[in-house]
């Protein structure tokens, strides 16, 4: 308990999932959190959950000015941010035969652009911190195999992966106590995955013992990584991408 007292967090996309999960981590080891979503009573509930250490923000992730809007926010209520997990996301099944420009541009414009609005919003915002602050980038395996049935998402978060090292070089040329990480899950049991995976079965993923190769994982599966990477403890990593896949992307042919 505690890794994160006396920080500021931004979560975007917190109202479910992933975000829930990272924002309810954070908050249990001591952070004061900013729960950021494009449907605010989601966001709202999480942040009733948590109590008086977070505040829950509309926020598309898209929009330019809203950033400046959130940073202000977030520094009003707890003091200058020092972490901000890039969660947001969205998931539009299309090949490169069938996926529309639309549909391509939209899941760039949130995942990408969104993505890239909110790290150097971050930047600006956390370089003059005395202490050390950290960016954390929610990729995906697409990134890193491809998914033939998703290939804007794929495209995205494969942007995602070469922009986060790109941040953090940034920083560190500029002797910024700024790190930034992406994280590459697999299938983790979330309303999104459960929505477009054929294989994410009835049950609910548990959150302790071995899991299966193929099956899901839990959203605290991602988040415990998250906690380490938001904390002092891993003051050393930057510019690394971290799976989180239970040996998929290893697993014999």
């Amino acid at each position: 308990m505690g890794r994160l007292t006396g920080k500021t967090a931004i979560v975007t996309g917190a109202g479910s999932g992933l975000g829930k999960a990272i924002g309810l981590a954070f908050a249990a080891e001591g952070a004061q959190v900013v729960l950021t979503d494009i449907d605010r009573e989601a966001a709202a509930a999480v942040a009733g959950d948590i109590g008086a250490n977070a505040i829950a923000l509309h926020q598309d992730v898209a929009d330019e000015d809203r950033w400046d809007e959130i940073m202000k926010a977030a520094t009003e209520a707890f003091g200058n941010p020092h972490i901000l997990v890039n969660n947001a996301g969205l998931v539009i099944p299309g090949t490169i035969e069938d996926c529309s420009l639309e549909q391509f541009r939209k899941q760039n414009l949130v995942m990408l652009e969104g993505v890239f609005l909110g790290c150097r919003a971050a930047v600006r915002a956390m370089k003059a911190n005395d202490q050390p602050t950290s960016i954390i980038n929610l990729s995906s395996m697409a990134a890193l195999q491809g998914y033939s049935p998703f290939v804007a998402y794929s495209a995205a978060k494969g942007g995602v992966r070469s922009m986060t090292k790109s941040v953090a070089l940034h920083c560190k040329e500029q002797n910024y106590p700024i790190r930034c990480n992406s994280l590459h899950p697999a299938g983790i049991d979330t309303p999104m995955v459960r929505q477009e995976s054929v294989g994410a079965g009835g049950g609910e993923t548990p959150e302790t013992g071995m899991i299966p190769l193929g099956d899901l994982g839990h959203p605290k599966d991602v988040a415990a990584l998250c906690v380490y990477l938001a904390s002092d403890e891993s003051r050393f990593m930057t510019a690394g991408e971290y799976p989180v896949d239970n040996g998929v992307l290893y697993k014999p042919a």
